[in-house]
């Protein structure tokens, strides 16, 4: 067992057990009885603080490893996660009047996408409890994340999306030597499925909705959020929300920065759906943590949800920061992936970009000022989704290789 481990919290009923005693959830509760990880403050205060974290030369996740729950540095693989770019986005502030805008880059992980500060910790634990596969249910990016991770660690995987995931994400797993089960489903059908095989086969669970470890890499953006603006903690962090554990997890990540005396104040948590897959925002407007089903239809497959798994979670995060949701359309985030990519040279998934598509709607609908400082994250690539950032630009333009032709084009494209 390990010393800061203080025990895993029911989200929803506050049971809490101690380490060995569960593993995804909560007995009296169920899949709906998440668990948090509770940690042990003090004894982490010994062994990171700011001085500590200037002396360190490890620009990963692993700078932070004092508050991560793994027990041995050599299950920690190779591939370089975490520590990715701030940038400040000067052009967009001036277009959007926002004083102090920042976005953080989370496109540039190994495989392309902010889960991979989660399977970085999850492949570490399934080595820990010697696990000899590793099984995921995605719609894509956590898949492709756990599947490179565990080809870096030589451990076999089990992939199980729903049929409609982009081939782009697809490809990453068979590339990476996965064994992928195209569900012919949505992704919750994907997600029940790939809980009921590791179940009967024992396998190491890695859906970040149930495993209560994989936020504890997550969390990690949270950190370096604040030690990038020098410990300045933002007013707002606005990020897209499926279900709900990067909200969660980065709100935790801030939290435990207030806790170990690293910072001196917590930002608001503005979470963001799609309209037509917004399971959390349903809830929280109606003060529930009940979530009614309705079939997800949205672009942004990465937070194509009907049940959250991970809600609670999520609205734990919204209340207690005093933060609000709020839904984008489909057509408000295609037009943010060119927005975004013609204004930053960052190029987002519809997903990844759903965070920024919702600080342009809280401008436009004045929920903001623009003189509070505002970070997000962009959680996945757009080469991940090609066919969807198809639909947000405009058509080629043919002329045949000579000047004339290209002459006559241009006058008439000009005109």
């Amino acid at each position: 067992m390990l010393e800061k481990i203080l025990g895993l919290k029911c989200v929803k009923c506050g049971q809490v057990y101690k380490e060995n005693e569960v593993l995804y959830h909560c007995k009296k509760c169920g899949k709906e009885g998440i668990l948090d990880v509770l940690l042990d403050y003090e004894l982490i205060k010994k062994e990171m603080d700011k001085e500590n974290l200037i002396k360190n030369s490890e620009y990963s996740i692993w700078r932070y490893v004092p508050a991560i729950p793994i027990e041995k540095r050599e299950n920690i693989q190779a591939l370089k996660v975490g520590w990715t770019p701030l940038y400040e986005v000067k052009e967009l502030r001036k277009i959007l009047g926002i004083d102090k805008l920042f976005i953080k880059d989370d496109s540039r992980n190994p495989t392309a996408s902010f889960k991979d500060r989660a399977s970085a910790v999850g492949i570490a634990k399934a080595i820990e409890y010697g696990s000899d596969v590793i099984c995921a249910a995605s719609t894509g990016n956590a898949a492709s994340s756990i599947s490179g991770f565990a080809a870096s660690a030589g451990m076999k995987n089990v992939i199980f999306v729903p049929k409609s995931a982009p081939i782009a994400k697809i490809v990453q797993l068979l590339v990476f030597g996965s064994t992928v089960y195209l569900v012919d489903g949505t992704y919750d059908q994907a997600y029940d499925l790939c809980y009921e095989v590791s179940k009967e086969f024992g396998w190491y669970n890695r859906s970040c909705a149930i495993n209560p470890y994989l936020i504890e890499g997550k969390k990690t953006v949270a950190y370096e959020i604040c030690e990038q603006l020098n410990w300045e903690v933002p007013d707002i962090v606005v990020m897209a929300v499926g279900d709900g554990c990067s909200i969660a997890a980065a709100w935790k990540g801030f939290c435990e920065c207030y806790k170990l005396g690293l910072v001196d104040k917590l930002p608001r948590m503005i979470g963001v759906q799609a309209e037509q897959s917004n399971p959390v925002s349903r809830a929280f407007y109606k003060n529930t943590i009940e979530f009614e089903y309705k079939a997800p239809n949205t672009i942004a497959d990465s937070i194509s949800v009907g049940i959250p798994r991970n809600g609670i979670k999520a609205l734990n995060a919204i209340t207690e920061s005093n933060g609000l949701m709020i839904d984008v359309s489909d057509s408000e985030i295609l037009d943010t992936i060119k927005f975004l990519a013609r204004n930053t040279g960052i190029f987002g998934e519809p997903a990844g970009v759903t965070g920024f598509a919702g600080i342009r709607k809280l401008k436009r609908d004045k929920i903001i000022t623009g003189t509070e400082s505002i970070v997000t994250v962009v959680t996945g690539s757009g080469l991940k989704d090609i066919k969807s950032a198809e639909k947000a630009v405009e058509g080629l333009i043919t002329v045949k290789p000579n000047l004339e032709d290209f002459k006559k084009v241009y006058k008439n494209i000009s005109e």
